[in-house]
C-alpha cells in the first residue's frame, strides 16, 4: 500500500486491480502521468498518489462522468486526502486542529471517520479530532466535514465540503 496517497478510491470486491488500470487511465486524461496507484489490503479501496490538485481531479472527473458515464466501470467513490499521518490520537488530533483552520468562523462542520485495521473507537477519534474546533457542529447538513480515514497504521485527514467526495453511482441518476 502506499504510505502517501491523496486519493482514497473504493471499488466492489474483486474489483481492485481493474480500478487501479481504471483510475490510472482516466488520470492520464486529465494530466497526471506520473500516477501511483496500489491496493490497500482492505478489500475494495485503492489508494493513489497524483501530482495534481485532488479536490481539481475530483472536478474533473466529475466532468468525465457527465460526458462520459461509461468511462467509469468499477470506481465507485473518489475522496481528496490532504494529510497522511501515523494513526494515533494525538497525531489525528493535531493534524485535524491544523486542517480546521479552513472551516469559516460562520461555518458548521462535522467529524467523519471510516476506519479499517484498527483498535481506536469511532468516539474516542471524533472527540479528539473536534476538540480544538472552535466552530458550530452541524451533523445533518454540514458546510465542512473533517473526514478521517483510517487504514490500519496510516490515516488520511481531509477538511472538505460534501460535494468534494466523487460519487460515480449517485451521481449518474
Amino acid at each position: 500500500m502506499l504510505k502517501d496517497f491523496n486519493l482514497l478510491i473504493s471499488t466492489s470486491r474483486g474489483n481492485e486491480e481493474n480500478t487501479c488500470s481504471e483510475a490510472w487511465h482516466l488520470l492520464s486524461v486529465i494530466g497526471d502521468t506520473s500516477v501511483t496507484i496500489d491496493k490497500t489490503g482492505v478489500v475494495g479501496l485503492v489508494t493513489a498518489k497524483t501530482t495534481l490538485n485532488p479536490f481539481e481531479v475530483i472536478k474533473k472527473f466529475r466532468e468525465i462522468l457527465k460526458e462520459s458515464p461509461w468511462e467509469f466501470r468499477y470506481t465507485l467513490r473518489v475522496i481528496p486526502i490532504e494529510r497522511i499521518v501515523d494513526t494515533n490520537l494525538e497525531e489525528i488530533q493535531k493534524t485535524a486542529t491544523e486542517l480546521a483552520s479552513k472551516i469559516n468562523q460562520n461555518e458548521t462542520f462535522r467529524v467523519a471517520v471510516e476506519k479499517r485495521f484498527t483498535a481506536l473507537s469511532t468516539k474516542e477519534i471524533v472527540e479528539v479530532a473536534a476538540t480544538n474546533i472552535d466552530r458550530k457542529v452541524d451533523l445533518e447538513n454540514p458546510d465542512k466535514i473533517v473526514l478521517i480515514e483510517i487504514i490500519g497504521e496510516l490515516t488520511g485527514l481531509s477538511v472538505i465540503k460534501p460535494a468534494d467526495i466523487l460519487s460515480v453511482v449517485k451521481e449518474r441518476t
